[in-house]
């Protein structure tokens, strides 16, 4: 109707999430689109920053195939030629051997150890000769992965890398952890998985990713550039204080930036910001209760450690993976062998430390983490043999959520106090405390966007079936 204000729709986080709903509200028009980020740029932990002559990444990042049809299409033409198809080209250490990831059969013939191989063999033995058996009264992320993968491959492989990322031996992980994130699930799966690498049976988008050029945060720099051209404003510096709150609906944000404080009144509020974050800023205070099970979700937090290196390239591949314990750092990355981009006779590794803000390596100086590092690498046979030049650190506060058992209850509690709220809506990677890819929070986003109708209203019955699509989800490695 003539004469009637467009929906006006605050976003907070500038992430992948916060960026595609912007992006598909804005293009769309008619809708007044705000988006409040702390940091002064966009991407959150997808994002990149300049080191070297090149751009790196906050870890390992890929595009996967399996994006959603509408989501690759719209990278692909706001990256145009810039959004490279790439080939995997990993490795795992096992047993101190390296064995290719993705996995391929002639690799696992060759170089698995023979200890390795049999109790393999003998874990598939047992499976094929045993019919039925007695399933956990209590499942755990370690019991589901044991019936599935074996004893072998997680007591070599998923329980000692589970322990370095989460923190958590693996019998105190939930189930989920299981389902949401470990892709190849049983040694069915994970045949197809090595039958992947196999000529003649390429299924779409096998051991291939998509990465820009520019590195990984090109992408939210492409979603940022096209939101703000169709209309969306970016505040940037601004961190969330409050949201103002009646009793069934969400008001307005109070953010601080550059020490004033900032009102964004609004009629959706729509949230990536870690959850647990959006409970704690809730005004009047949420119910105890609810903080409660607010303080109780928890987050991993992770140390990136940027090696500069006077060298063309470290090695070929582009990223290793290490889940021995006496190995401390869980993944090293070379951002030059994604992109294809760099500066001659100059190479970057990033090597990745998963700890808790409480653990010793928390506080250690750029310095000293150059020198664990370089212990790592060392214990695992890949010394450093060219000079160091500088040493970069960033640290993520919440990099994968923790799902330890019985977490689904505090979870639980916060997304039904969250839902009372009619204009408010939760999603992303930190908005629903889901460890996701790029990909599916921005399916997310997409979904959010397709729920609003022009009269702005929130089809809340339609968001509910995307939330069930949303809890299907599986991380792509």
């Amino acid at each position: 109707m003539s004469g009637v204000p467009p929906p006006r729709v605050v976003i907070l986080g500038a992430g992948p999430a916060g960026l595609g709903g912007a992006f598909r509200l804005a293009r769309r028009g008619g809708v007044r689109v705000t988006v409040i980020e702390r940091s002064r740029a966009v991407g959150g932990n997808a994002g990149s920053f300049d080191l070297a002559g090149q751009a790196v990444d906050y870890g390992s990042h890929r595009l996967h195939p399996a994006c959603d049809p509408k989501v690759l299409s719209d990278i692909q033409t706001l990256l145009g030629g810039d959004l490279l198809n790439r080939p995997r080209h990993g490795r795992i250490r096992l047993r101190g051997r390296w064995i290719h990831f993705p996995l391929k059969p002639v690799d696992l013939a060759l170089r698995l150890s023979p200890g390795f191989a049999f109790g393999v063999g003998a874990d598939i033995l047992r499976k094929l000769t045993r019919f039925g058996g007695r399933r956990a009264e209590s499942e755990t992320f370690a019991s589901v992965l044991e019936a599935g993968l074996g004893r072998t491959i997680c007591r070599d492989f998923y329980f000692p890398y589970a322990q370095k990322i989460w923190g958590l031996p693996p019998a105190e992980l939930a189930v989920i952890q299981a389902r949401r994130r470990v892709s190849a699930g049983s040694l069915v799966k994970m045949a197809g998985k090595v039958l992947a690498a196999v000529p003649g049976f390429k299924p779409r988008g096998a051991g291939r990713f998509y990465y820009p050029r520019g590195g990984y945060g090109q992408i939210s720099h492409a979603y940022h550039r096209a939101a703000e051209a169709a209309g969306a404003t970016f505040v940037f510096g601004a961190a969330v204080s409050a949201v103002e709150r009646t009793d069934d609906r969400v008001l307005a944000v109070d953010a601080g930036q550059d020490s004033r404080r900032c009102r964004f009144e609004a009629d959706q509020i729509w949230s990536t910001i870690p959850v647990s974050a959006l409970v704690d800023a809730m005004r009047p205070a949420a119910p105890d209760a609810t903080l409660d099970a607010a303080r109780r979700i928890e987050f991993r937090a992770m140390i990136l450690v940027y090696l500069v290196l006077e060298q063309d390239r470290f090695t070929e591949y582009d990223a290793h993976y290490f889940p021995e314990a006496e190995i401390r750092i869980s993944r090293l990355s070379e951002p030059k062998n994604y992109g294809l981009a760099g500066t001659p006779n100059r190479t970057v590794l990033c090597a990745e430390l998963p700890c808790s803000p409480g653990d010793p390596e928390w506080d250690l100086a750029d310095d000293a983490l150059g020198r664990l590092v370089g212990d790592a690498l060392d214990r695992a046979g890949l010394p450093l043999r060219a000079p160091v030049k500088e040493v970069v650190v960033r640290r993520l506060r919440q990099a994968y959520p923790i799902y330890r058992r019985g977490y689904e209850a505090h979870f639980d509690a916060i997304d039904t106090y969250l839902g009372r709220f009619s204009n408010l809506v939760t999603f992303g990677r930190q908005g629903l405390f889901a460890h996701d890819n790029t990909h599916h929070t921005l399916f997310m986003a997409y979904a959010a966007a397709d729920c609003l109708g022009a009269d702005g209203r929130f089809d809340r019955s339609r968001w509910h079936d995307y939330r069930r699509v949303f809890s299907t989800h599986v991380v792509e490695d």
